[in-house]
């Protein structure tokens, strides 16, 4: 979801990109993008969850198989705390001087080889997964040479210039019941549901719901209902001084212990430690 009018990247190749570092940041629900300006380009790769950023006076919803490209000498950030479970690749890169680019609105086109959307939710996500694991890899391990940099920097804007089809009538259902699937999670975290109960509540049959879910948000409909509950769970944490085990029911866990074991699968960290070391920074950043 977009607000103002999109950005189309439009680069000549072939032509040299320089690429800088990339990352893979994972979200523990405590914190939020930085506020800021560079000079950079970013290229934004959303693996996990669902990422909500603005730049200017543009606001992005992001989902799993979406990117975002961040122009540089704009201020972005993100537009709340990033949940828990948020998994997303970023890469910063640059455009030498002397090839031919242009910020032109999205109703404008040039017959260049690279046309890539500000956001898009692209084809072959596993794809773009793949190269930021070899440019990573050889990051880490020092082996990462300047050439083969800008190359795979090169084949990432191609990956991400690739929308996915939207067009046919199956996959308009299939999304459309995976939302109801998602949205019933989030109005009904807090009461006794399962997987099973979720697909009865839409009126499809739970092996299918559950195929579909997986399929556009990139886990099982356990997994959704355990992160929703954990995501709230943080908040509770952060900004309430109520019990844990207040927490645990509020949260649509009977079982305290339940809970906590729940909390530390996907936090790696205990609820009452996870207070204590965020509660702080979570105040001092307001």
């Amino acid at each position: 979801m977009v607000t103002g009018s999109q950005s189309v990247l439009h680069l000549s190749v072939p032509h040299t990109l320089k690429a800088q570092n990339a990352g893979l940041f994972v979200s523990r629900g405590s914190a939020m993008h930085p506020t800021r300006v560079i000079n950079s380009h970013e290229l934004i790769f959303v693996k996990q969850g669902e990422l909500d950023m603005w730049e200017e006076d543009q606001i992005f919803h992001l989902c799993a198989g979406d990117t975002l490209h961040l122009w540089p000498n704009r201020r972005h950030g993100s537009t709340q705390i990033m949940p828990p479970g948020l998994k997303f690749y970023w890469i910063h890169f640059d455009l030498v001087a002397g090839i031919q680019t242009n910020r032109l609105g999205a109703d404008e086109a040039l017959n260049w080889s690279i046309q890539m959307p500000q956001m898009n939710r692209i084809a072959k996500p596993e794809k773009l997964e793949q190269l930021f694991h070899m440019f990573l890899d050889d990051q880490e391990s020092g082996n990462l040479q300047p050439g083969a940099a800008n190359l795979l920097m090169l084949l990432m804007l191609g990956e991400a210039s690739r929308p996915a089809e939207e067009n046919s009538v199956e996959l308009d259902a299939i999304k459309t019941v995976a939302t109801w699937a998602h949205t019933y999670i989030k109005l009904n975290y807090d009461r006794p549901i399962s997987a099973g109960k979720i697909a009865e509540a839409i009126g499809y049959n739970l092996d299918y719901v559950g195929r579909i879910y997986n399929q556009v948000y990139n886990c099982t409909l356990t997994d959704a209902i355990h992160r929703r509950r954990i995501h709230v769970a943080c908040q509770y944490l952060l900004d309430t001084r109520v019990t844990i085990e207040q927490i645990s029911n509020k949260c649509g866990f009977n079982d305290p212990d339940y809970f906590r074991r729940i909390f530390r699968r996907y936090m790696q960290i205990s609820p009452g430690a996870y207070r204590k070391e965020y509660s702080r920074i979570h105040v001092n950043t307001h």
